[in-house]
C-alpha cells in the first residue's frame, strides 16, 4: 500500500466528524476570543462545523480544507480545497482564524502541522485547536492498563496516530511563533471501561476539567 493510500484509508476511519460537544467547545473558544473575519477549517471533514458557523453569520468568509472533496450539502458560499494535510498546504490566501479541530492526532508530524497553521494565519490571527485529552483519568487508565492513551488504543488506530500533551502544545507554540496558549476542557468525559457513562452524570455536573474531560481546546495568536 502506498503512503497516499494508507493516509486515505486512515482518514476514512476517522469518519470526518466530531461530537456536538467538540463543536460547541470550538464555538465557545471563538466566542470568547470574539473571533471575526475570514476563517479556515483545517481538516474540515464532512463540513459540519463550517455549516454551523455559516448559519451563525459571524464570519466574512468561510473556507474548508481536507483530504477529501467538498461535501455535497455544504453551502455554496463556503470555499473548499482538497489537499493532503500531511504535506505542504498551498493556498494563496491567509486567514484571521484557523480552526484545527480533532485533526492533529490524525497527522504524522505535529511540528510540520504547526508551521503550516502559522503560515496560513494573518498577523495576530487566532488558532483554535482541539484534540483528545490525554491527561484525563480515562486516558491515563488506558496508558496504565493498555499500554497507550485511551484514544489511541484498539480501533482508534490507525486513524489516531499522534498523541500530544499540553506541554507539547506549549512547546510547539513557542517553537513556531504563537503566543502562550490558553486551554479549556470539554467538561464531558467518559468513565474508564464505560465511556457512554459520563463523570458529569454521576456527579450532578460537579466533576469537570482536566481529569474528567475527553477533549481539550487550545487557543493561541500568531505573533507579529
Amino acid at each position: 500500500m502506498s503512503v497516499s493510500e494508507s493516509r486515505r484509508k486512515a482518514s476514512e476511519l476517522s469518519g470526518g466528524t466530531s461530537s456536538d460537544v467538540v463543536k460547541q467547545l470550538v464555538i465557545g473558544c471563538l466566542q470568547s476570543e470574539q473571533a471575526t473575519g475570514d476563517l479556515l477549517d483545517f481538516g474540515a471533514g464532512k463540513g459540519e462545523l463550517l455549516s454551523l458557523l455559516y448559519q451563525s453569520a459571524e464570519f466574512d468568509h468561510l473556507c474548508g480544507i481536507d483530504l477529501f472533496g467538498c461535501p455535497a450539502d455544504l453551502p455554496s458560499l463556503i470555499r473548499w480545497h482538497q489537499q493532503d494535510l500531511n504535506e505542504d498546504v498551498k493556498l494563496d490566501e491567509r486567514f484571521d482564524v484557523v480552526v484545527c479541530s480533532e485533526t492533529i492526532e490524525h497527522l504524522e508530524n505535529p511540528r510540520h502541522t504547526f508551521r503550516v497553521l502559522h503560515q496560513l494565519l494573518r498577523p495576530e490571527g487566532l488558532l483554535v485547536l482541539t484534540m483528545p485529552n490525554q491527561e484525563s483519568i480515562r486516558s491515563y487508565a488506558g496508558l496504565l492498563l493498555g499500554g497507550h492513551f485511551t484514544h489511541f488504543l484498539g480501533d482508534s488506530y490507525p486513524a489516531h496516530i499522534t498523541a500530544l500533551l499540553r506541554l507539547d502544545l506549549i512547546r510547539l507554540c513557542g517553537e513556531v511563533g504563537f503566543s502562550q496558549p490558553r486551554f479549556r476542557f470539554s467538561d464531558s468525559g467518559g468513565i474508564p471501561k464505560l465511556p457512554a457513562l459520563k463523570w458529569q452524570e454521576i456527579s450532578f455536573g460537579l466533576l469537570k476539567g482536566q481529569w474528567f474531560s475527553d477533549n481539550i481546546a487550545m487557543t493561541a495568536r500568531k505573533s507579529m
